[in-house]
């Protein structure tokens, strides 16, 4: 185990320890948010709650869990579900690898363990997409385990209970959290002690604006009682994500069909749909390193690329559309809207088209930089 003196941090003694259990979650069963996934000890909710959860506030998440489990009611139901209708269940919620690990991880259930969820830690750490923190969600909250749940709310209660001095967004430190958590979890209630972290890092010691003054563990905390508080977690900013330009092409036929492109699962987003995109030069018009005849060319030479790509031949108009912004993780988007019209609807190329009426739009996978493109075309029309 972990020494925890090595890393700066000394540990309680029982009775503080003690103390501190009891505190705390006397806090919770007062003043626990009542959440639909917290009404059941159902493994497979929790562990879609907990997917959910994940890069998402509670909130949002609320809907989307209700009609997932209407979907997809149980684990076999997830296991076999076509992929259009697992991403349509998804569509909004973003970092769409969830989902697939999640049906990934359910084909395990049927195969490994036949049907039935897993109720040992080891066996849950298995699944496709179940790391630590949802390993130790699931097994304390569904089976009573002692395992800890450490996310970055926990991190950052422990990094101020005990004036952490490490970077809480390096992986190689929380190997220290999780050392902290497995002295302090309560073994009778770990489910709720991890819950009772969690709400509390999500609202009363939250990231932003935080109220230490209201704090159930505010006797406990160093940080609170040393007046270092503001100095805690200590976290070293993000990289910026990268800037790319991207062009959209809206194709309509005679009919006023759109064309749809299918991303392929080695892309981005995909298995979504959207309308056919690609890269341009963003740096460069950023640096303004072209005169502007050049930049009509620039435009001129994604049309050619389109045609030659696309196996069609648009007639291309010269209305303009709103850029459509928006930033992923590692990416940010700025996307400018080309139209074009085509006589010949017919699709030779290799890309996954389809010609898609206005009003069937809604029944395809669609993820949010589509959604946005598509308002910001409509909103033209």
């Amino acid at each position: 185990m972990l020494d925890l003196n090595d890393y700066g941090i000394e540990m309680w003694d029982a009775a503080k320890i003690a103390d501190f259990r009891r505190t705390l979650l006397n806090w919770y069963d007062r003043e626990k948010r009542d959440l639909p996934w917290r009404r059941s000890k159902n493994p497979y909710h929790i562990w879609v709650s907990e997917i959910m959860l994940q890069q998402t506030q509670v909130v949002t998440v609320i809907p989307y869990y209700e009609r997932f489990l209407d979907w997809f009611p149980t684990i076999e139901d997830l296991a076999k579900a076509p992929e259009e209708k697992l991403l349509k269940a998804w569509e909004g919620l973003g970092y769409y690898s969830r989902v697939r690990n999640m049906q990934a991880a359910a084909q395990q259930v049927m195969t490994e363990f036949s049907g039935q969820f897993p109720q040992t830690h080891e066996g849950i750490s298995s699944l496709k997409g179940i790391g630590p923190y949802t390993a130790g969600a699931i097994s304390s909250i569904a089976f009573n385990l002692p395992e800890p749940a450490v996310d970055g709310n926990v991190m950052r209660v422990m990094a101020r209970l005990f004036e952490v001095n490490y970077d809480v967004g390096d992986p190689k430190n929380r190997k220290i959290f999780q050392a902290i958590m497995e002295v302090l979890i309560d073994p009778e209630r770990p489910g709720d002690f991890n819950q009772a972290l969690m709400d509390l890092g999500t609202d009363i010691e939250s990231a932003k604006n935080p109220r230490p003054e209201e704090s159930p563990v505010r006797s406990f905390c160093a940080a609170y009682l040393h007046g270092t508080y503001d100095k805690y977690p200590i976290k070293e900013p993000k990289k910026k994500p990268r800037p790319l330009q991207i062009q959209a092409f809206v194709i309509r036929n005679e009919r006023g069909e759109i064309l749809l492109e299918k991303n392929t699962k080695e892309r981005l987003l995909g298995g979504f749909w959207s309308f056919p995109i690609m890269e341009t030069n963003f740096v460069a018009q950023q640096l303004d390193l072209f005169e502007k005849e050049d930049a009509v060319l620039e435009t001129l030479s994604q049309k050619q690329v389109f045609e030659e790509d696309y196996k069609l031949k648009p007639q291309w108009t010269d209305r303009q559309f709103a850029t459509v912004k928006h930033t992923f993780s590692h990416q940010k988007w700025t996307v400018e809207i080309l139209e074009g019209l085509v006589k010949k609807a017919e699709l030779t190329s290799s890309h996954q088209l389809a010609w898609v009426e206005v009003s069937d739009l809604a029944n395809y996978p669609l993820a949010t930089p589509q959604k946005k493109m598509m308002a910001a075309y409509f909103e033209t029309k």
